[in-house]
């Protein structure tokens, strides 16, 4: 559905900043991959901690800021700066981001406060090989697949009413592939860490009916 019949143009400056942001973050993960992992990592060892160095970056950076600017009476639309603008960009997309929708300052409360640091303590088991690091996986994982589902649910229970979709740009990217994406690889991180659980668990099981 529309989120109103102003036409806006498809890409703008503030969408390049917005989208190099990103970026610059993706590179900073991967550099860090190659910093604290040794080259003898499973690839899949690799992408999870570039995934989280990303996740906990874009958490405390990006989500971060809209928490400082969306508490104790402020909001993204009468803010100002660099950060401002950015979320501005993206209340084009979704226009909750702008007047602080309590459900949307609340989840991100338990986001910044709470998966930042817990993606921190990963990392940390991760670079230490600490195979306690699949548990936190899970409950991380789970946490943000609930925090998506409540950011959108509610709105697709009410029509859509602050979505924006006539923007290709808004839409596909900050919309669909900016959440989906959140969706997808804590999907795959859950399966992945729940075969190394269930893995060792049975093989303790099988060790311990054959003494």
């Amino acid at each position: 559905m529309s989120g109103g019949a102003e036409t806006l143009p498809v890409f703008t400056e503030t969408s390049a900043y917005s989208l190099a942001f990103v970026a610059v973050v993706g590179v900073a993960a991967y550099v860090s991959s190659k910093k604290y992992l040794p080259k003898t990592a499973s690839w899949q060892d690799k992408f999870t901690w570039i995934w989280l160095a990303f996740d906990a970056m874009i958490h405390f950076t990006f989500e971060g800021s809209f928490l400082w600017l969306s508490t104790f009476g402020r909001q993204v639309n009468t803010s100002e700066g660099p950060f401002a603008e950015l979320w501005k960009e993206y209340t084009r997309a979704d226009a909750r981001w702008g007047f602080s929708d309590p459900t949307v300052v609340s989840l991100e409360i338990l986001t910044v406060l709470g998966a930042g640091p817990l993606c921190c303590y990963i990392l940390n088991r991760l670079a230490q090989n600490d195979p306690a690091r699949h548990y936190w996986i899970i409950v991380l994982s789970t946490a943000e697949l609930y925090g998506g589902w409540m950011t959108f649910c509610p709105e697709w229970l009410t029509g859509n009413q602050y979505l924006n979709t006539d923007n290709i740009l808004h839409f596909w990217i900050y919309l669909v592939f900016m959440n989906v994406i959140w969706v997808v690889v804590p999907i795959w991180l859950m399966i992945d860490s729940y075969g190394h659980i269930a893995g060792s668990l049975r093989a303790a099981q099988a060790k311990t009916k054959a003494q």
